[in-house]
């Protein structure tokens, strides 16, 4: 059985709600989302990522900021 902790966070109230809805639609919870997020940071580079992380590699160039892609996703969806 694995020891957990409670970890509080400060987070954007747009990050939170896309955590939810995200969680919401692959039924799990934003807690094991962060979990399974932060065990990829410790991995050596000998571990295969997880098929959502090597699905994520290459998607955005290096030279885009992260304000340009909020602003990206912000127009795509309308907001």
């Amino acid at each position: 059985m694995t020891t957990r902790k409670k970890l509080t966070l400060s987070v954007d109230v747009d990050v939170i709600e896309r955590a939810r809805r995200y969680s919401k639609r692959h039924q799990t919870s934003i807690s094991q989302l962060v979990t399974n997020y932060l065990s990829q940071l410790d991995a050596s580079p000998s571990e295969p990522l997880s098929p959502s992380v090597q699905r994520l590699l290459g998607i955005l160039p290096a030279t885009i900021s992260e304000e340009e892609y909020y602003q990206h996703i912000d127009e795509k969806h309308g907001r």
